[in-house]
């Protein structure tokens, strides 16, 4: 018998791996989506999204560009690791995801083909292009510089790109220092990690997704509040927990994880 069936689910509910079908919509998280589609739909221009590790900063960025998939007016680029090492090299980059790769190989005119192709998409053919750059506290003061002058192309009403940059919050230093960038943000949102209420419901949304439909919980109260203890409210620590718990579940054929299985669990993670 498989670990599925032997826990009467269809899909792993504990994966880290950034899946929007099992990402739990905390009050924190539904609140910033709803006000980057706002933006990005109203083309105002930059929005910062911080937070920790772990608070569900990817999956978020999924959601977003999954929430505009059948619409042909959006246009949505990622970028997931702006880790590049000079001017050039994150031009190119650019260049790239735009599809937009000049014949001469300058700074200069890669910047000259990223404006012509957000002249020509947001302009003539009145698109909104969307670049979401996750992980953008690796953005250095030469990039955001980049970005900025990106920034400023617009029409009289509107700005051609929206760029959604995710972020931990170490960027926000280095941001604030860069004025005339920090002054170009119209949504700043830090995202929290989630009380102990939210990590009960995060918890048993994620279960019933993989297919419990019991009338009772894979997880006790006490189990869940010892979680919580432990992963201080962080989705990513939350689920490597309710991942081993459910491990142990099965290795020790019980029928619930209740508090002195979790017990077993927080301590093996301590050695």
């Amino acid at each position: 018998m498989s670990y599925y069936e032997t826990l009467s689910l269809n899909k792993e509910p504990f994966s880290t791996s950034p899946d929007p079908e099992f990402f739990y919509r905390s009050v924190a998280h539904d609140t910033v989506l709803q006000r980057l589609e706002i933006a990005i739909r109203l083309r105002r221009g930059l929005s910062v999204i911080l937070g920790d590790v772990g608070t569900g900063k990817t999956t978020l960025s999924r959601i977003l560009a999954q929430t505009f998939a059948q619409e042909e007016k959006f246009i949505f680029h990622m970028m997931l690791d702006p880790s590049y090492k000079s001017e050039f090299q994150f031009l190119y980059g650019l260049a790239k995801m735009f599809g937009v790769i000049p014949s001469f190989r300058s700074t200069l005119d890669y910047r000259e083909a990223i404006e012509r192709y957000l002249f020509q998409k947001g302009v003539d053919e009145n698109k909104t292009i969307v670049l979401i750059i996750d992980e953008g506290q690796k953005l250095t003061p030469t990039f955001l510089e980049i970005l900025r002058t990106l920034l400023n192309y617009e029409t009289n009403e509107y700005k051609l790109l929206q760029l959604v940059i995710l972020a931990q919050m170490e960027i926000l230093p280095r941001i604030k220092r860069t004025k005339n960038f920090y002054d170009r943000i119209v949504l700043k949102y830090i995202i929290n990690p989630l009380d102990e209420n939210e990590t009960r419901e995060m918890i048993n949304f994620r279960i019933k997704q993989a297919g419990w439909n019991s009338g009772t919980s894979l997880f006790t109260e006490g189990a869940s509040r010892l979680i919580y203890e432990k992963a201080l409210g962080y989705p990513r620590k939350i689920s490597i927990l309710c991942h081993n718990a459910l491990e142990a579940l099965v290795m020790y054929d019980k029928r619930a994880v209740d508090e002195d299985l979790m017990e077993k669990i927080v301590r093996q993670e301590e050695v």
